[in-house]
């Protein structure tokens, strides 16, 4: 029996594209000269690391941020690092690529040579949203940077 093709949510994926966006601009509402922004999080009075939102690339209309934590755990834990695109013209954010691999698919056949599942990138942005609403949850700021004047 053959597999049936994995076809993407378009609707419900720029809904999560433009939540991921409002919850991004939430964290980086702070206007400063430097573009990285540091985040510590807290489980009650434990804290449990930081999160660090660097702007690697900027343009007229986009952004891209590196988003990556530090845990108190150690190495051994697979801390996030995710590649988000901001594009402020529209008002939405996506998760580029994970861990510095090379940028996602849309859909990915499967198998596949590099092991990601058919909604790969919808899992990423669905593990995005639920990493920021953390952040804005548990996070204090600890500096003042970044500007995204293009709003």
């Amino acid at each position: 029996m053959r597999r049936k093709k994995y076809v993407p949510d378009i609707v419900q994926l720029g809904a999560l594209f433009e939540s991921n966006y409002r919850r991004i601009m939430k964290l980086l509402h702070l206007v400063g000269e430097d573009d990285e922004l540091n985040i510590l999080l807290y489980n009650g009075a434990h804290y449990i690391g930081t999160v660090n939102a660097k702007n690697i690339e900027s343009s007229k209309y986009t952004d891209t941020i590196l988003l990556q934590q530090t845990s108190t755990a150690g190495q051994w834990l697979n801390n996030p690092v995710l590649t988000v695109r901001m594009y402020h013209d529209a008002g939405v954010a996506e998760v580029i690529s994970s861990r510095g691999h090379r940028p996602l698919e849309g859909r990915n056949d499967y198998p596949n040579k590099f092991m990601h599942h058919p909604d790969e990138k919808v899992q990423l942005n669905r593990f995005l949203a639920e990493w920021l609403g953390f952040c804005l949850r548990f996070g204090i700021c600890d500096t003042h940077p970044f500007s995204p004047d293009k709003l």
